[in-house]
């Protein structure tokens, strides 16, 4: 069944080489039960690594049936290692966080067959643990993890079972056990090729083998040599192994890997969490802080549209940067003329002149200083403010200077409570007023309470509260967008014609703005600061990547000896790059979920207690989950490449 011509095998030690094996030539018969034997460091261990593919001899020949395998690829051995042989350790190597059954499964998934796990529990009643198979290793004694081992080794009908010192672990009674086991194997058709050293387990061999410094020095038959079958059913199964058809069949499900992927996380509980833990910080961080940039951005806009449409703003004081009036210190005061000359512009739909400052207000007993300003009869149209109770001043007040306001609902609260404040009277700045209409509510922002205002005629402001002979600002509603480039242009030259404005110092004592200009600025404040914001918390994510790569390479050099079990079983180097590559994205999303969820609800605590506007979009939770799913591969694409990089012997080795 197995011939090999001429192995030779050297490792290099540090600066040294070490002749494992020296042209060594075998043929194993199908049937056989064949004992090699021999001191540390004779080559025996490396033989059997040889003949159950685990490693690729330096020079020499390696047939299996009549197909001979020095060239097949990785993958392909790994395939024939999965359907064709078996492996029993010396040191069991059960995985220790599934149970007997479980374990006795594993070569099923890479044979792509797990669908045929009764096969598995088959082969545990066979080797006498029907009452353990869902015990795990830590409960079960050494005999019987090894005959776990010994079941998995059979799950999948190999040709050729490997135990390398199946023994060397046990007691007398375990080791008169699995001996027991594997000549029944072998009575069954099944060729045994075990690596020992002891002899009162070699004499239960049909063949014995001894090697010295990588060389077989004595090969003895001990009974006669059963009837080779037909060397042309290793031909076949091979064939089968490699067709296209089986390749398809082995590839493992992605609920495989997941299933696998989980039971890992769940068997190193903290270790998991800690990981997961990073990302959930970095996700929530994102959340909170693009809500709050939304909420933000959103709240500037309905602020915006509160103040009206089409809205231009004429205000004293220069645009420039670096002063106001090239440093001059003086500033153009606004007449009424000015507002009738602007007043006259055909594109102009409305004009409110505008003063404004602060006033005590008083009612009864109640006190409250707000923002005080005087209008024109146009201010609710334009700043859309028309009264939601009561009604707002008229021309005629306006001319007489009446005492009359309309007050915003904070100011309404605060002097009346739940009170109708409509028709009493109440002291500004020590001034009678009566209350005529309260104005719609138009919320709060960080830096000021829009509904924090009390609203008088512009003259009553003028002449009997402030005491001013100018206006502030001049507010102007042109008929449509297009008209207000024109309308600024023409409202500057108005200015500059009645004010005598000769020089450019002097032309730059007024600015105009209009809502576009003011929208637009604030948006790319905001945007900046959400892009701030967001920057911050895109580091605390990437924070959360490290941790997940550093977790996972401890996983992978913790997992060394597993690693080694699930290549020597048949696993690939892209089954175990994908499975440690699937933890890691998988701990990274389920970090990105309770971010986003811990996120949403930090959101939800901005807006109760510190009253800002917040809001979490769809974009953002998507922006988040895509952000950790990256992490999760790109992090933890090094580890998986560590992992699936291993030396199967070498891993099998690791302590």
């Amino acid at each position: 069944m197995i011939e090999l011509k001429n192995i030779s095998k050297t490792y290099q030690m540090g600066e040294a080489k070490v002749e494992a094996l020296s042209d060594v030539s075998l043929k194993v018969s199908s049937g056989e039960f064949l004992a090699i034997m021999g001191p540390s460091g004779s080559g025996k261990s490396t033989l059997m690594h040889i003949l159950g593919l685990l490693d690729r001899p330096d020079s020499g020949e390696y047939y299996l049936g009549e197909k001979k395998l020095n060239n097949f690829a990785d993958n392909e051995l790994a395939a024939i290692r999965n359907r064709l042989i078996g492996f029993v350790f010396q040191q069991f190597h059960l995985l220790p966080r599934m149970t007997a059954l479980e374990n006795a499964e594993l070569p099923l998934i890479y044979a792509g067959k797990r669908h045929l796990k009764e096969r598995a529990k088959q082969r545990i009643e066979e080797v006498g643990l029907s009452a353990r198979m869902n015990h795990r290793p830590n409960e079960l004694s050494g005999g019987q993890q090894q005959r776990v081992a010994i079941a998995r080794s059979l799950v999948n009908e190999p040709l050729i079972i490997f135990a390398d010192e199946p023994t060397g672990n046990l007691d007398s009674k375990s080791k008169e056990e699995i001996i027991s086991i594997l000549k029944t194997l072998n009575e069954k058709g099944k060729t045994i090729i075990m690596v020992t050293h002891e002899n009162e387990m070699a004499v239960h061999a049909k063949r014995v083998i001894r090697m010295l410094d990588g060389k077989i020095v004595s090969d003895t038959k001990q009974t006669p040599t059963p009837k080779p079958q037909e060397e042309a059913q290793a031909d076949k199964l091979i064939d089968e192994v490699l067709s296209k058809h089986e390749k398809k069949a082995r590839e493992i499900q992605f609920f495989e890997y997941l299933l696998q992927a989980g039971q890992s996380m769940l068997s190193h509980k903290m270790r998991s969490f800690l990981s997961i833990l990073g990302i959930l910080i970095g996700v929530a961080a994102v959340i909170a802080m693009l809500a709050v940039g939304t909420g933000a951005k959103e709240s500037i806009e309905k602020q915006l549209s509160s103040l009206g449409s089409n809205l231009i703003l004429v205000m004293p004081g220069s645009s420039r940067i670096h002063g106001i009036a090239g440093g001059a210190g003086t500033v153009t005061r606004f007449t009424f003329q000015d507002v009738a000359a602007i007043e006259k512009l055909p594109e102009v739909k409305r004009v409110s002149p505008s003063v404004s400052g602060r006033g005590q207000l008083v009612y009864g007993s109640n006190n409250w200083s707000t923002q005080v300003e005087g209008d024109g009869v146009n201010y609710a149209e334009i700043r859309a403010a028309t009264p939601i109770e009561g009604r707002f001043f008229t021309e005629e007040e306006v001319k007489r200077r009446d005492k009359v306001a309309v007050l915003g609902m904070t100011v309404v609260k605060q002097l009346f409570g739940d009170a109708n404040p409509i028709g009493e009277t109440i002291k500004i700045n020590l001034i009678n007023f009566k209350v005529i209409g309260i104005l719609p509510v138009k919320g709060a922002t960080g830096f000021r309470d829009q509904d924090d205002i009390a609203i008088i005629p512009v003259t009553t402001a003028m002449y009997r509260v402030f005491g001013k002979d100018y206006l502030d600002s001049i507010s102007v509603e042109a008929t449509s967008p297009d008209a207000i480039a024109k309308i600024q242009d023409d409202i500057s030259n108005i200015i500059i014609k009645q004010h005598h404005l000769v020089t450019k110092d002097e032309q730059d004592t007024f600015q105009i703005r209009n809502m576009a200009d003011i929208k637009n600025t604030l948006e790319a404040t905001t945007k900046t600061m959400s892009l701030l914001l967001g920057a911050i918390a895109a580091i605390s994510l990437l924070v959360g990547g490290i941790g997940i790569m550093n977790i996972m390479l401890v996983s992978v050099t913790e997992r060394t000896r597993e690693i080694g079990l699930r290549k020597a079983i048949g696993a690939t180097n892209k089954d175990i790059m994908t499975q440690f590559l699937i933890e890691s994205v998988l701990m990274a999303f389920l970090g990105g979920i309770s971010g986003i969820l811990l996120g949403s609800s930090i959101a939800l605590l901005i807006t109760v207690f510190a009253g800002w506007p917040v809001r979490v979009e769809t974009s953002s939770v998507i922006l988040a989950t895509t952000f950790s799913l990256v992490v999760g591969i790109v992090f933890g694409l090094w580890p998986a490449r560590q992992a699936s990089n291993l030396d199967p012997i070498e891993a099998l080795r690791y302590e």
